[in-house]
């Protein structure tokens, strides 16, 4: 499936993606309401990373313009108390929102929002914690099918019915997964394996030089572009989505960055990139950067 994919991401500022198919929205950063306006209505799952304002100051009107009973569903990282504060304020602020619902999450969790489609949090390391304290998260959207066994495959349809009826799916069934997209969120690229397999991989590039910065060693954790391209050209992914490009960059610079590294890891995949303080509609019908 081609999913139609809008969003808005630059460091700092804003960053939200819609999965429209999916009715699915990764992180609720200013403006996305009023870049989605009626087409919010149809998010019913939203997963935000982390605390920062920038990912989370447009969850209020969000919320207050789309809550009814059982919807939308927030998850968030179970260890942040900005959340129960921000659900606790925006009851008393607009009782009516009181239908939605705020459940935590973490690396434990599977959340199941269709039939056949789980999110499954991703710890990372964006947010410096003690004891192992859950604050920041990235996502993976998978497809969860249920195939008959091998050895059972060849029998007669009646005899494959009538062992399903008698043993159970669990023991006629095997389960086969396929990691539709993956969101970063905020985060350095600490395993170079974490998104093998990614039809989709969205991931943050807030720095195009690691050489150029002075990062606070308190400070929460980015990623380099390099770094981001150098894992993609050894993982099995299909299509890349970059955003959360500092906006101390032009459009020209990280395009033209963009194509070094595509050049230099001898990336041949479909490149995307979200620049600074623009929406991006649809993005995977857009022309890729690295595709003349």
């Amino acid at each position: 499936m081609q999913y139609t994919i809008t969003g808005y991401s630059t460091a700092l500022f804003s960053t939200w993606y819609f999965i429209e198919e999916l009715r699915l929205l990764f992180d609720a950063g200013e403006g996305l309401t009023s870049s989605l306006l009626q087409k919010s209505r149809k998010i019913n799952h939203a997963f935000i990373s982390h605390a920062d304002r920038d990912h989370l100051t447009g969850l209020l009107q969000f919320n207050q313009l789309n809550a009814r009973p059982g919807f939308p569903v927030i998850h968030y990282p179970k260890d942040s108390g900005s959340f129960p504060a921000l659900q606790e304020f925006s009851t008393r602020f607009d009782p009516h929102v009181a239908g939605s619902v705020w459940v935590p999450v973490s690396p434990e969790t599977e959340v199941r929002i269709k039939d056949d489609i789980i999110v499954k949090p991703i710890a990372n390391g964006h947010v410096l914690t003690a004891n192992g304290l859950v604050k920041s998260l990235s996502y993976k959207v998978i497809q969860s099918k249920m195939k008959i066994r091998p050895e059972l495959a060849k029998l007669p349809a009646e005899d494959i019915k009538h062992l399903i009826e008698e043993r159970g799916k669990s023991r006629t069934h095997t389960e086969i997964r396929t990691n539709l997209i993956s969101y970063s969120g905020d985060t350095p690229v600490e395993d170079l394996t974490r998104w093998e397999n990614s039809k989709i991989l969205i991931h943050e590039a807030t720095f195009l030089r690691d050489e150029e910065e002075f990062i606070s060693p308190h400070s929460n954790k980015h990623s380099f572009l390099e770094e981001v391209m150098e894992m993609v050209s050894g993982s099995n992914i299909e299509q890349l989505i970059l955003g959360h490009f500092s906006s101390r960059y032009s459009p020209e610079v990280i395009d033209r960055r963009i194509l070094e590294l595509c050049n230099k890891y001898a990336i041949n995949i479909p490149v995307f990139r979200i620049l600074p303080g623009l929406v991006a509609t649809d993005i995977l019908k857009t022309k890729p950067i690295n595709f003349a």
